[in-house]
């Protein structure tokens, strides 16, 4: 009995320790080139499996479908990682029944000025390019016709109505100004006697 009870509290841990990772590819904390394919080893069979790849800004990488395969796990790495560090955090149901995940860092070695963080930066550029066509945009909207030429083209509409007026009121240029008309005569009104033929002359016709 006693014997039996000594086998049962040495076999009682590992009957309810949960399965662990037992490698990863990238390894944790290493520097690579690049990764193509992300892949985990587990101490035992696991199944839906779901891992994914952040930058350290927090943005996440697409990736394809994790596959389980026994122990192991594999999703592809579709993109071209930009370098500078990436954290791949994993979560699978272990084979006891009992979800257990974890997180890998790594980082991705790149060319000088070429880091994850310079990538997600690119998509910015254009707003910057869009903010500088507005000043453009708005010196053409003010390039049309100045208002003092509107003004100016008023005046001389203006101008030219008042001599028009005045030249329809005085009877036209070629005509004088204030020139009085004859008074008509009245109708019906005889006409001046005419001066009898023969008559003489003052007082010399008489004698």
């Amino acid at each position: 009995m006693i014997g039996c009870g000594l086998f049962l509290a040495a076999t009682a841990p590992a009957a309810l320790a949960h399965d662990s990772l037992k490698s990863s590819s990238p390894p944790k904390g290493a520097t690579v080139s690049g990764v193509q394919t992300i892949e985990l080893e587990y101490s035992s069979r696991v199944r839906f499996p779901l891992v994914v790849l952040r930058t350290a800004a927090g943005k996440t990488i697409q990736l394809g479908e994790p596959q389980a395969d026994g122990p192991k796990v594999r999703t592809a790495v579709p993109s071209r990682l930009a370098g500078g560090p990436y954290v791949i955090a994993w979560r699978v149901v272990s084979s006891d029944g009992h979800p257990i995940e974890g997180e890998i860092p790594f980082t991705v070695k790149g060319a000088a000025g070429t880091t994850a963080s310079a990538t997600e930066a690119a998509p910015a550029a254009p707003a910057t390019s869009a903010e500088g066509t507005r000043p453009a945009a708005a010196a053409q909207d003010g390039g049309g016709i100045p208002g003092w030429l509107w003004g100016g083209l008023a005046a001389l509409v203006v101008v030219g109505l008042a001599i028009w007026l005045l030249s329809r009121r005085t009877g036209g240029p070629d005509e004088p100004a204030g020139q009085p008309e004859a008074p008509a005569q009245p109708a019906g009104q005889p006409d001046a006697p005419a001066e009898a033929a023969g008559q003489p002359d003052g007082p010399i016709g008489r004698t």
